[in-house]
């Protein structure tokens, strides 16, 4: 089996997990990892699946045209490259980075800099934007993985300064903690 990388994109409406689903399944494609969510009115997933190995990347991508014609759906298909696992950090902890304030352009590639410049690595970003000024309404969810050798205290003093600079409330919280605080 190999594995490959699909991404869908297209207006939201039932039905469109369960053809993918499907069409996988009916090509020996097991879906391994899925990411989906619903932006606005709009359908984006992201699916790694492994397939069998005789099955061609082109072919697969033709099957899951015909398939899914009519449903107005883009969809992209990569092979998933390897890692050495030297390029992966032993260990990582894991922290969610919250940001309340007003909504304003720059916002996520402002806080996202700050991020990087410290060598974390954000493995899932939410918004909530409604737009005005009010603080609680928009809100924004970054988790991250923290590798060992990047100073966690310079981080978070430079993600606070950087809230102080945007008019963000910041809150850091390892993810444990933040699991057990807002287990439904």
């Amino acid at each position: 089996m190999k594995k490959v990388i699909i991404s869908v994109l297209g207006q939201d409406r039932p039905g469109i997990i369960a053809a993918i689903a499907r069409i996988l399944f009916e090509n020996d494609g097991n879906i391994e990892n899925v990411s989906q969510t619903s932006l606005q009115s709009e359908f984006a997933g992201i699916f790694i699946v492994a397939i069998p190995d005789i099955l061609a990347q082109a072919d697969l991508e033709q099957r899951m045209a015909t398939a899914l014609d009519g449903m107005d759906l883009q969809v992209h298909i990569k092979p998933v490259e390897a890692r050495h696992e030297a390029d992966m950090p032993l260990t990582v902890e894991s922290f969610i980075i919250t940001t309340r304030g007003p909504d304003q352009k720059g916002l996520v590639a402002r806080v996202t800099e700050v991020i990087a410049r410290h060598n974390v690595n954000v493995t899932n970003c939410q918004a909530v934007f409604k737009g005005g000024d009010d603080p609680n309404s928009n809100i924004m969810i970054y988790e991250v993985d923290i590798p060992p050798e990047t100073d966690q205290q310079e981080l978070f003093g430079d993600l606070r300064r950087k809230g102080a600079e945007l008019n963000l409330q910041v809150s850091i919280q390892h993810r444990d903690i933040f699991e057990v605080l807002n287990r439904i």
